[in-house]
């Protein structure tokens, strides 16, 4: 079986391919014309702090390289792409959507959220194909929970990374 290695570029390539499908609000489907329009409130640009394994193996990775961009509207709707290294260290992407959910805002400049985000993992290759459920050709459903503060324009997240991990993540909104 022969395996596709998606670059960097082309993974941002097919993120922006899909922008005109990004959730909008019911109000604005009323005056939409095709292709809609995104609202963008805020860029988010990511990378990864700390990695733990839940149970490390010899073969794990625990530095991921992991850059992201995140596309967020007023409503809280996001989409995004990450490039990373996967626990077996092979070069990974993750192409999501989501949501984000606010917990507790402290101060004005303080938010304490929930996000949930929901895509396509591709990059678990090989012997490590099966590491992942339901991983066909490289590519399998991902759906990602994390907790995170947002401090003006700087964000952090604890992401839970199924049974195996979590990750922090941080990074500055524009």
């Amino acid at each position: 079986m022969k395996y596709v290695r998606i670059s960097w570029k082309k993974a941002v390539a097919a993120l922006s391919l899909t922008l005109p499908l990004a959730p909008v609000s019911l109000a604005d489907q009323r005056e939409a014309i095709w292709p809609p329009v995104l609202e963008v409130e805020h860029v988010l640009l990511q990378t990864s702090l700390y990695t733990r394994h839940f149970n490390p193996q010899p073969d794990h990775n625990n530095q991921q390289e992991l850059i992201s961009l995140e596309l967020h509207n007023p409503q809280r709707w996001l989409m995004g792409g990450a490039r990373f290294l996967n626990s077996f260290d092979q070069e990974a992407i993750y192409l999501y959507a989501g949501r984000e959910f606010p917990f507790w805002e402290p101060t004005e400049n303080v938010t304490v959220r929930g996000k949930l985000t929901a895509g396509l993992l591709h990059g678990y290759r090989g012997e490590y194909q099966d590491n992942i459920p339901f991983n066909r050709y490289g590519t399998a459903p991902a759906a990602l929970p994390s907790l995170g503060v947002q401090w003006g324009r700087f964000e952090a997240d604890l992401i839970v990374f199924g049974a195996a991990g979590a990750m922090v993540i941080g990074g500055i909104r524009f």
